[in-house]
């Protein structure tokens, strides 16, 4: 028997049948857990306001879309009134109530800031090419996080929010 053709030792000591079923056994496996891997959305944490703020969050909640530009609003599991997500794989994701972020102490402070519907919103470009952008100056801090590729523009989406942010976080 040529070389190549041959059967490894461990392999050889199993009855046919299961020789037989281990590569699709192992290859089934490996499909399922890329699959599981890829289409699998990355926990969110789940921000805890309190007292006031935790208020506001409630109410901008409800005052959020059910689609932002395309993407039909799909909250993770369990659902949380201070967490909004739209989309599947990649999605963007409103958390309201996050801590104020320690980059607005340093040297960061003074980054790009755009401003839609009077909400002024600190922009970060994170490692993965998404963005995350942060209110300021409001009584509650709302975090969007916008994936690469989501719309055309990162900001697209924190601008379609910022009308509800308006009327329901105060400045």
């Amino acid at each position: 028997m040529p070389t190549e053709l041959r059967v490894p030792r461990a392999l050889a000591a199993l009855p046919a049948p299961v020789r037989w079923l281990a590569a699709p056994v192992v290859l089934t496996c490996a499909v399922v857990a890329l699959l599981g891997s890829w289409s699998a959305p990355a926990d969110i944490a789940v921000p805890a306001p309190t007292g006031k703020a935790a208020d506001y969050c409630r109410n901008l909640a409800a005052a959020l879309p059910q689609d932002l530009l395309g993407h039909a609003r799909k909250d993770p599991t369990p659902s949380s009134p201070f967490v909004a997500a739209w989309g599947s794989s990649p999605r963007t994701v409103l958390r309201c109530g996050v801590d104020r972020p320690e980059e607005l102490d340093g040297e960061h402070a003074g980054d790009w800031s755009p401003v839609a519907e009077e909400v002024t919103w600190w922009a970060q470009k994170l490692d993965d090419d998404s963005y995350r952008f942060v209110s300021t100056m409001r009584k509650a801090y709302v975090e969007v996080t916008v994936p690469r590729g989501v719309a055309s523009n990162p900001f697209d989406p924190v601008a379609a929010l910022s009308g509800a942010v308006r009327a329901n976080v105060p400045g």
